[in-house]
């Protein structure tokens, strides 16, 4: 990491009602990286998303975001913040330029017009202006979005959830535009499911019931996961599927097609648990490097729930 942190926090802690939701998180991103955040629902990404830029007060722990402080000046580190939920959150009887030339007005932009029309062609809604919020499909909504978290140039960018039921083609121009943002030097927080969107951060942060369980890039988080993984194939691999699951040394057995995943953490054991198949005819075994998504649902058995 060049430079100061965009963001610095240490023993971040959270509860509500009685339970905690963020437990002694910490974490350190850069000036225009893109930092992903995963983990089953519960986990308390969005939590710590909005602890982290001031928009919610840790109960204890501290750090500084864009060089403030997060306990005391909120206030000044949310002006310099754009967020998008991921509910579409605009008024849909308004047209495009409409809701924008809103969002202008609440942030007291001088040049509002000009920075609306800036918006609008940035995000290719130019020809689509006049077009009422509620009229737009999904991706359209999600360019409105994004346009409207970033009218006011903000430094950081908060996006919890946001291709969630977006087709692939929309989700695609989306992380186009994100991976431009962060060229301009904006540093992007982003939650998601996706595996392929995970990939395409610069750095990942997996949490768990509270907890940061893994945080890297994705090749870190892959090696350090100490996973061995055998991709098998051929016809019958789903029978095999289900006699593996309950052999010792398999930790994870996942079905794609005709393609079989078998993982676990002891190297040996897992051969010996395949040793007994490998002559079956027309299977094809071969040692591969685990997934992400092979790791994230290690992590997910790994992880003890804190609801109770």
């Amino acid at each position: 990491m060049t430079g100061a942190p965009v963001i610095d926090v240490h023993s971040l802690n959270k509860s509500f009602d009685g339970r905690r939701v963020v437990e002694d998180f910490a974490i350190q991103v850069g000036r225009g990286r893109i930092c992903g955040f995963l983990g089953p629902n519960g986990s308390g990404k969005t939590t710590t998303i909005r602890m982290l830029c001031g928009l919610l007060t840790p109960d204890s722990g501290g750090g500084t975001c864009l060089g403030l402080d997060i306990l005391r000046e909120g206030a000044a580190i949310k002006r310099q913040v754009g967020y998008m939920t991921q509910r579409f959150s605009f008024y849909e009887d308004l047209s495009i330029a409409e809701n924008l030339d809103f969002v202008a007005r609440v942030y007291g932009l001088p040049r509002r017009r000009q920075q609306v029309a800036q918006a609008l062609d940035r995000l290719g809604l130019t020809r689509r202006s006049r077009q009422l919020a509620g009229a737009l499909s999904g991706g359209w909504k999600q360019r409105l979005a994004l346009a409207a978290c970033t009218l006011h140039e903000p430094k950081l960018l908060l996006l919890d959830e946001p291709t969630a039921g977006v087709d692939p083609v929309a989700r695609r121009d989306f992380w186009d535009q994100i991976h431009r943002l962060a060229e301009d030097g904006i540093t992007v927080l982003v939650s998601t499911h996706y595996m392929d969107e995970a990939e395409r951060c610069h750095e990942i942060a997996y949490l768990a019931y509270g907890k940061l369980l893994a945080r890297g890039t994705v090749a870190d988080v892959i090696a350090g996961s100490g996973l061995a993984t055998w991709r098998i194939t051929g016809p019958g691999v789903a029978a095999l599927a289900r006699t593996l699951h309950s052999r010792p040394g398999v930790d994870r057995v996942a079905l794609f097609g005709q393609t079989l995943h078998v993982s676990g953490q002891d190297p040996d054991l897992l051969a010996a648990a395949l040793a007994d198949h490998r002559a079956s005819d027309g299977l094809h075994f071969q040692p591969a490097p685990p997934t992400l998504e092979d790791v994230f649902i290690h992590l997910m058995g790994e992880a003890r729930d804190n609801f109770s």
